[in-house]
């Protein structure tokens, strides 16, 4: 099995992290060979240009992170990633490689009755959406309703076509006791560690 991780976070000493190295400990654990792409440190510019505009209506991109990353993509069995919410949504990285990555020809195409969408990942088996916040749960879910399930899983991966996405969540991540988070940690090594 090959899991890509998708990952953004700048800084290294951050509680996205210790999920990372978690969750790769698991997946290694389980004989998943673990592709990261490690959007910081790779220097992914999300800004969509005027040539990977025309690039994405003609279904070719130009750029070649990007081309690297779609055919990274294209040999994943499973997708994870991984980052914090910041002002209630994504990373602004993250919002790009989805823009610019997870592009039509790649991730989905338009149905030839001219209504949805088709997945083009044809051995992509689930897709996990790991997110950490500093906001109490019953806040994010009661005044925002759960914008990550709604945009990603609900609105984005569903509309391709993926039905088998999931979230996890870690919320109050600041306020909670160190040994809270470490059990977090232990919890999703032993999650991924059975994932198959």
């Amino acid at each position: 099995m090959r899991t890509t991780i998708v990952f953004n976070h700048p800084y290294e000493g951050s509680y996205c992290n210790a999920i990372l190295d978690a969750v790769t400990r698991g997946l290694q654990k389980t004989g998943h060979e673990v592709d990261l792409m490690h959007l910081d440190s790779d220097r992914f510019n999300p800004a969509m240009s005027k040539d990977d505009l025309q690039a994405f209506v003609k279904h070719q991109a130009v750029d070649p992170q990007v081309i690297d990353y779609q055919e990274r993509l294209k040999k994943a069995d499973h997708l994870i990633f991984i980052f914090p919410i910041w002002w209630d949504i994504m990373p602004a990285t993250t919002k790009g490689f989805i823009d610019r990555v997870l592009s039509p020809g790649v991730a989905y195409d338009h149905h030839p009755r001219g209504f949805g969408l088709i997945p083009l990942l044809k051995n992509l088996k689930s897709i996990t959406v790991i997110s950490t916040m500093n906001k109490p749960k019953i806040m994010y879910a009661l005044l925002l309703g759960n914008l990550i399930r709604k945009v990603m899983i609900r609105s984005m991966f569903k509309t391709m076509g993926y039905k088998n996405s999931r979230w996890i969540s870690f919320t109050s991540v600041k306020s909670v006791s160190r040994e809270k988070r470490i059990k977090w940690l232990a919890n999703l090594e032993n999650r991924f560690s059975k994932f198959n």
